[in-house]
């Protein structure tokens, strides 16, 4: 737990001061340089800062372990965590669109081509800071760490597209082609929509975390694999798995011989426990109710 929380906590402050650093950048020259999308992708940067924050700050809890109060740990304080980035997100891209398309009810200037140097820095940044969270997210399976990871990829795609908007609305400045000036905002209404895609699925994800929605049926079939190797075993009669955030928590029912003793029972419960858990390690509990098998 502990080299987990400070895998996380090493992902979060990478990403803060890269995000400090990147959104300050942007929103300057996007300002000074008139560029809409610019600014649009620094406004976005803003919230990554604050996303960050949130996640530093949960992912102590998150990593608690279970008590009394709270018999199957703290694990939903990441998904929370996650939603609550969604919303972010999702407030970002409608707050983008409405300056966007104010935007085309004023005169168009051409931005500073300084801008287009600055969102293909971001872009590259990101991709690197992507890659990276993305891959310490999966190996720790951390939906927190994973937010951060989606909220660099919105930047990846957002920063590439705030740069050809620049671009366009510049050489449309020079070639004098008057409808390329407004490639920036169209760039910046673009920049809104990755945001709020990646904000739905980041929202759907949490939501069905929250609710409990079963892992997949490809999952259930793995497990249900390793349970089968048991020849005790006569029948699986129920399966489920929900996750729990970072770990996942499974209630299974199977039928066993009627004739086998309670020890028996709890040694071959045991087993099967422990096997799954050592399969896939992010299993944290297994519940396992035994019935009676009688032979037709």
């Amino acid at each position: 737990m502990e080299f987990r929380e400070n895998e996380a906590k090493r992902v979060a402050w990478i990403s803060i001061w890269s995000n400090v650093i990147l959104t300050l950048g942007k929103l300057f020259i996007g300002i000074w340089a008139a560029s809409d999308a610019l600014f649009a992708d620094g406004v976005h940067s803003a919230a990554d800062v604050f996303a960050s924050v949130i996640v530093l700050l949960v992912i102590k809890v998150s990593n608690k372990p279970a008590d009394l109060e709270h018999p199957y740990g703290h694990g939903k304080a990441e998904v929370i965590v996650s939603g609550i980035i969604g919303i972010l997100l999702l407030l970002v891209s409608i707050y983008i669109v409405y300056e966007g398309i104010i935007g085309f009810f004023h005169p168009v200037e051409a931005p500073s081509f300084i801008a287009f140097w600055v969102g293909l820095f971001s872009y590259i940044a990101k991709v690197s800071l992507f890659r990276y969270s993305m891959s310490v997210g999966k190996r720790m399976n951390s939906k927190a760490i994973e937010a951060i990871a989606y909220d660099h990829k919105a930047d990846i795609v957002a920063s590439l597209a705030a740069a050809i908007g620049v671009l366009v609305s510049y050489l449309g400045d020079k070639l004098g082609i008057g409808f390329l000036l407004y490639g920036d905002k169209i760039a910046s209404i673009f920049v809104a929509y990755l945001i709020y895609k990646i904000a739905k699925e980041m929202l759907t994800e949490s939501f069905h975390i929250l609710i409990e929605r079963n892992v997949s049926q490809e999952l259930l079939e793995q497990f249900k694999e390793v349970i089968c190797q048991f020849p005790d075993v006569r029948r699986i009669d129920r399966i489920r798995a929900r996750e729990h955030g970072h770990y996942i928590i499974m209630d299974i029912r199977i039928s066993i011989d009627q004739d086998k003793t309670i020890k028996q029972g709890h040694d071959l419960s045991r087993e099967i426990k422990h096997t799954l858990m050592k399969r896939f390690d992010n299993i944290d509990e297994v519940l396992i109710h035994l019935n009676p098998y009688f032979p037709e």
